[in-house]
């Protein structure tokens, strides 16, 4: 750390010293500080930040002498092979092989033994094969094969990676730069790619179920592709729980069942998946089984009507003609992705017999709209006075989806 000097000084320390660098505090800022580095014969100057790690752009180092390592390989790759970096997508293996290079061999084994095998929703690994070796790809490869697999699109979750050792992209199966966070990894199904190449890796991502670990606050096409069904298994259980035994329950939906039992149904669901137990000789009270139904609505990350149509909904419930009103709302149905739209599709499907037994249970379109308008959608910015002014229309648009079920899906 030299104190405060100017650039100039700066560039006579570091003068004819390849990778050489210096920290310095600004002339013209006091107390903000540059990173100055000489590489190809110029010195180059970074602001430097530090939040409890050092950093100059995106990535956070624990000192500057690795920060300045990373920026250096960085600087050397990206300066001779500029013009290859730039073709790098151009012809990538991911859209005409479907694995990376390195693992061509094991893959073909695989894919091969897939097709010949018979039909399974799920790829299983290798005998004494490491789950951790088989490329995500693979799994996209062989689940493309599976006939009752349900082809809902989904983007990959990608996240800034740093991998250990040398890594190549699945994309373009070049190799990863870098000291640290050399790439991108997709949390749901582990496909790892440089960052630039993420922007074109299309929206197919297969999550792999040992990486989702709860079922509950997961996002719902996230968990129907993991699972391979058309909706969320909870969804299913609880409807089919409530149509044997609740339907004739009064103010089903309505009245609550004990939180604490609620929350055993949560974690059955977590912890079992589609083998939980939530049969009447557990919960009795179909209260229980109703609650944990809305729920896991309002878990949801992403609501079922989501966040993106959520404003087109309100519009379309504002119109005065039924029948324009009625049109509209189809026209933003078809906007929804399609997992969310089989589950809403499905649950209107329930709620419409929930209604057909009014006369027992006392919950009418209205009063199911009511319960579930702000379950199944929320405003996507967080204001209190949104929701408090957009809940009539909420309601309005459930109870729309209920009368019109058949009509609209």
């Amino acid at each position: 750390f030299h104190g405060i000097i100017s650039r100039e000084q700066a560039d006579e320390i570091l003068a004819g010293v390849e990778g050489a660098y210096i920290l310095r505090e600004s002339q013209r800022q006091p107390g903000c500080y540059t990173l100055a580095l000489r590489f190809g014969n110029q010195t180059l100057n970074y602001r430097l930040f530090y939040d409890g790690k050092h950093f100059v752009g995106e990535k956070r180092f624990e000192s500057i002498h690795d920060l300045v390592t990373d920026g250096l390989i960085t600087l050397y790759i990206e300066t001779k092979a500029s013009e290859y970096i730039s073709k790098m997508t151009t012809n990538p293996i991911y859209e005409h092989i479907g694995y990376a290079t390195l693992l061509r061999e094991k893959v073909s084994r695989r894919l091969s033994r897939t097709r010949n095998e018979s039909r399974k929703a799920s790829v299983t690994s290798e005998e004494n094969t490491p789950v951790e070796k088989i490329t995500s790809l693979v799994r996209r490869a062989a689940l493309t094969q599976n006939d009752n697999h349900f082809n809902y699109e989904k983007a990959h979750n990608f996240k800034v990676h740093t991998f250990r050792g040398p890594h190549w992209c699945e994309y373009c199966a070049n190799f990863m730069w870098g000291l640290i966070a050399q790439g991108v990894r997709c949390s749901d199904c582990g496909l790892n790619v440089h960052k630039q190449c993420s922007k074109y890796v299309p929206n197919d991502c297969q999550p792999d179920l040992k990486r989702i670990k709860r079922v509950y606050c997961c996002d719902l096409t996230t968990l129907v592709k993991a699972h391979n069904t058309q909706r969320p298994m909870v969804v299913d259980s609880c409807i089919r729980e409530i149509e044997a035994r609740g339907l004739k329950s009064e103010g089903l939906y309505r009245v609550s069942g004990f939180t604490e039992h609620i929350e055993d149904v949560k974690m059955a669901f977590d912890r079992d998946g589609d083998k939980a137990d939530i049969s009447a000789s557990i919960y009795p009270d179909i209260n229980i089984i109703a609650g944990a139904l809305k729920l896991y609505f309002r878990d949801l990350p992403i609501p079922v009507i989501t966040y993106d149509t959520y404003s087109k909904f309100i519009e379309a419930a504002k119109i005065s003609n039924p029948d324009e009103r009625l049109e509209a709302i189809h026209e933003v149905l078809m906007l929804l992705p399609a997992a969310h739209y089989e589950t809403l599709r499905y649950l209107m499907i329930h709620l419409k017999k929930v209604f057909f037994f009014y006369f027992f249970n006392f919950m009418n379109a209205e009063n199911l709209g009511i319960v579930f308008g702000p379950t199944l959608m929320r405003p996507p910015e967080d204001s209190t006075l949104a929701t408090l002014n957009d809940m009539r229309y909420q309601k309005l648009i459930v109870q729309i989806l209920i009368e019109n079920e058949d009509v609209l899906f």
